[in-house]
């Protein structure tokens, strides 16, 4: 066998071997993403659960204008009824301002969502400097303590989401884009949370094992 036809095999050889090392590596891939579930939003709430009717209470944006939260959206004549994304925030709070290029990425790319900002406390000029700073000029941005109270918020950042026949649909923490895109899976999913998606995909056929040890 000469040296070239010897080279020809070897590539060859190598170059199965390659492909199966990269069949492999994507099956295990395939199963670790199988195994590791996507994190969602913490549900920490005492006060509301997900398919009641969301608390309804009227506040005024900073440009003054009214707006209904928890309210039954019929929607303007001629458009569709939204849910709503109300996320509460705080000017000082580091996380807060960190997801907020989330959220009008959020805003762009559900068109049936109405995104509201909510905070209380501070002055209004710091309102305005994070408005400013983040353009978010076209977002609803209310001040009331009373909403907080109501939602029952304890940490920031906090997202609810509210269908537009005014249920409460999921709600957590949001300390990310990928939680902020959890609520929205659940939404989808018909479930609360990402977690109670996962855990019931996870439990055991009911009966599996106690038909076999019959």
């Amino acid at each position: 066998m000469g040296m070239v036809t010897f080279a020809h095999l070897l590539s060859w050889a190598i170059l199965l071997v390659l492909i199966a090392l990269v069949f492999t590596l994507s099956r295990q891939l395939k199963v670790l993403f199988e195994r590791v579930a996507p994190a969602g939003a913490l549900m920490v709430n005492a006060r509301l659960s997900v398919g009641e009717r969301a608390p309804v209470v009227s506040v005024r944006t900073l440009t003054g204008e009214l707006r209904q939260i928890g309210a039954v959206d019929s929607g303007r004549p001629g458009a569709k009824s939204r849910a709503c994304l109300l996320v509460f925030v705080a000017p000082d709070c580091p996380v807060c301002r960190s997801i907020l290029p989330a959220i009008t990425d959020l805003t762009a790319a559900e068109q049936d969502v109405r995104v509201i900002l909510a905070s209380d406390g501070y002055t209004r000029q710091d309102h305005a400097v994070l408005v400013e700073q983040f353009r978010l000029q076209a977002l609803d941005y209310v001040c009331s303590e009373e909403l907080g109270k109501l939602y029952g918020v304890s940490k920031l950042p906090y997202a609810v989401l509210i269908e537009a026949t005014g249920l409460l649909v999921s709600f957590g923490i949001v300390n990310s884009r990928e939680h902020l895109e959890s609520l929205f899976a659940a939404r989808e999913l018909g479930v609360s949370s990402i977690q109670e998606y996962f855990g019931a995909q996870s439990q055991p056929e009911e009966g599996l094992f106690h038909d076999a040890g019959r």
